[in-house]
């Protein structure tokens, strides 16, 4: 299916919106960049935060990180294109069976897997914590960096073969760059919806939605055992004792800054699933397009944001090592 190179969303109609377009889009691959490799360099660069939790925490900063170096640039670089030549290179109104080697071949599996690593990360870190709180006697058994380190490796590798599965599986589904959505995205040779393709397609926003579900129910049982937990604290601490047993303060923490993240990841990856539904059942949604892919490579950047404000630990380290460089570099 052809893109039609005049369909243009709202972000793109006037020269003013272009280059704020361009400008966003340049601010916001600067910020994953920095955010995720001082991320990475706080988690690898510091003996505590090798831990699991650590592990996923990198895990997810490298998925994020990916969407910054592959998926941004490409859009980024067709945007300034048109922005300076008033003219779209061609391969971005030919989809990916017409044109040989077509650059959404590469990035749209790459931003695919990545939310898919992303989401399954985020859940990954939930079902963590939660056995910090609800099983803390139990965690150090439960919960290594061998076993961890065995789920990111699977979390990786199934969330790029979802990936890739509508193009393996179904010869009427391609990948061209959106003119709504400024991006690489599936799209149907066909203008009908053949049912093999619709249930292709609506892998993602199940998975998506399962995930997710699973996610924030894991993490009200957790939310619920702390507030069971600190009531009981209270009682104790009036009756001049201490409690001994139960989740320690730097678990229900942990806990809170993982529920934080859930938030942020859940409110990016919803409007996303909504679109794709929306669009299976024949509704182009074009300004909404725009928001919702736009809205999920965002959360790319929030992960260290949550991280400074949520755990202290990291926050000092961060500006350690942002101190340390600001000397190495400084006459």
């Amino acid at each position: 299916m052809l893109e039609e190179p005049t369909k243009c969303s709202m972000c793109c109609c006037t020269m003013l919106n272009k280059i704020l377009m361009v400008v966003f889009m340049i601010l916001l691959m600067f910020g994953i960049w920095f955010g995720n490799l001082l991320t990475l360099a706080v988690v690898f660069g510091t003996k505590p935060f090798h831990t699991p939790q650590g592990y996923l925490k990198a895990s997810l900063a490298v998925a994020d990180l990916a969407v910054g170096i592959f998926v941004l640039p490409l859009s980024l670089y067709a945007e300034l294109t048109l922005l300076l030549t008033g003219a779209a290179p061609g391969w971005t109104v030919r989809n990916s069976q017409y044109t040989p080697f077509h650059p959404c071949s590469y990035i749209g599996p790459v931003f695919a897997g990545c939310t898919l690593v992303s989401i399954t990360t985020v859940f990954l870190l939930t079902i963590e914590r939660s056995i910090a709180v609800l099983k803390p006697l139990h965690k150090e058994v439960l919960i290594t960096r061998r076993r961890t380190s065995m789920l990111i490796v699977f979390s990786w590798t199934g969330s790029f073969f979802l990936a890739l599965a509508p193009l393996i599986f179904s010869k009427q589904i391609a990948l061209e760059y959106n003119a709504c959505s400024r991006m690489c995205n599936y799209a149907l040779e066909a203008y009908e919806f053949p049912p093999q393709a619709w249930n292709i397609l609506l892998l993602f926003p199940a998975f998506d939605f399962t995930l997710l579900i699973g996610t924030v129910v894991t993490n009200i049982i957790s939310f619920t055992k702390i507030r069971h937990h600190s009531r009981k604290r209270r009682r104790l601490a009036q009756a001049g004792c201490q409690s001994t047993s139960g989740p320690s303060f730097s678990d229900i923490k942990a806990a809170k800054t993982i529920g934080a993240l859930t938030l942020v990841f859940t409110v990016s990856f919803t409007p996303v699933a909504v679109f794709v539904v929306g669009n299976v059942t024949g509704n182009e949604w074009c300004n909404f397009s725009f928001f919702a892919f736009w809205t999920l490579a965002a959360s790319s950047c929030w992960n260290v944001i949550i991280y400074s404000v949520r755990d202290q630990k990291f926050r000092i380290r961060a500006r350690q090592l942002l101190v340390l460089s600001k000397r190495k570099h400084s006459p």
